[in-house]
């Protein structure tokens, strides 16, 4: 009677489930299986070509040069840009004021809680060649930043967008960091950044890696770059998840798009895997 009782309360969460995240990965599993297209003889009677997307994605150069792209994109603006940024800000805020915290505390929030719509649109604002914000406090002429440095824009329109997150992760975790460890090591002579190595990154370590991984997931995801610079110019900025948009919905190669996905969906999970055992790792180790 326990039993059903339980079932019956995560019924209704295996169902959202099975229908927005079972569901659709099967039906791209399938689709990536066929030559189906948006229109014309592929979408009238899709014939199956088993493994032949998947081949065909594995040896297009565009595919790889996403691929490498997209790297760049998660590593420069997820591991390195919001990971770095927003432990800093985390661990500068442990000693400033209460008016100070609360106030970056408040812009750094703002920029997450924007809608990337909006977000891009001030970023256009920004980067625009002629009336742009950026041209006109560098008192330069003209120059168009999303067409000369597509990936270094859209890399840190990440960061600026996506720090706020690591931030309050990490400045919750440096809470938890006894302020009597580091006490010891001040008077034991240790430096701020002897402090930081020995004392509060071994603390803390775990919640870097779970950081590490939520944000490097959700960046290798994102379709909000788009948003910014479509993809260009000539691909310098067109990353998996446009690649796919481009593929299947723009080209309406559907079966072609979604062997793509489930290679996403494959390139997430190993992430995932590989963060997951070296945190295990970590954890077995202490």
């Amino acid at each position: 009677m326990g039993r059903a009782r339980a079932l019956g309360f995560v019924a209704p969460a295996l169902v959202v489930i099975g229908v927005f995240l079972v569901f659709p990965a099967v039906w791209t599993l399938y689709l990536g299986l066929l030559d189906y297209s948006l229109t014309g003889a592929g979408a009238q009677a899709p014939t199956f070509v088993g493994l032949g997307n998947y081949t065909e994605a594995l040896g297009d150069p565009a595919f790889t040069r996403s691929l490498g792209l997209t790297l760049v994109y998660v590593g420069g603006s997820a591991v390195l840009g919001q990971n770095v940024l927003g432990f800093a800000l985390a661990w500068r805020l442990r000693g400033a004021g209460k008016v100070v915290r609360s106030g970056l505390t408040v812009l750094v929030l703002l920029a997450w809680i924007l809608p990337g719509s909006v977000v891009a649109f001030l970023w256009q604002a920004l980067l625009d060649r002629r009336g742009g914000t950026l041209n006109a406090l560098l008192g330069t002429t003209d120059q168009a930043w999303v067409l000369d440095h597509p990936m270094w824009v859209i890399v840190v329109f990440n960061i600026w967008r996506g720090t706020a997150f690591s931030m309050l992760l990490y400045t919750a975790a440096l809470s938890s960091v006894p302020r009597s460890h580091l006490e010891v090591a001040r008077m034991s002579g240790a430096s701020g950044w002897q402090q930081l190595r020995d004392v509060v990154l071994p603390t803390v370590r775990r919640h870097v890696l779970t950081n590490t991984l939520l944000i490097t997931l959700w960046t290798f995801n994102d379709f909000s770059p788009y948003l910014l610079t479509g993809g260009g110019p000539n691909g310098a900025s067109e990353i998996l998840p446009v690649y796919v948009y481009r593929e299947a919905i723009i080209g309406g190669h559907l079966g072609y798009g979604s062997a793509i996905s489930l290679l996403l969906l494959l390139a997430n999970l190993v992430i995932a895997v590989f963060y997951l055992r070296v945190l295990r790792g970590r954890t077995e180790a202490t």
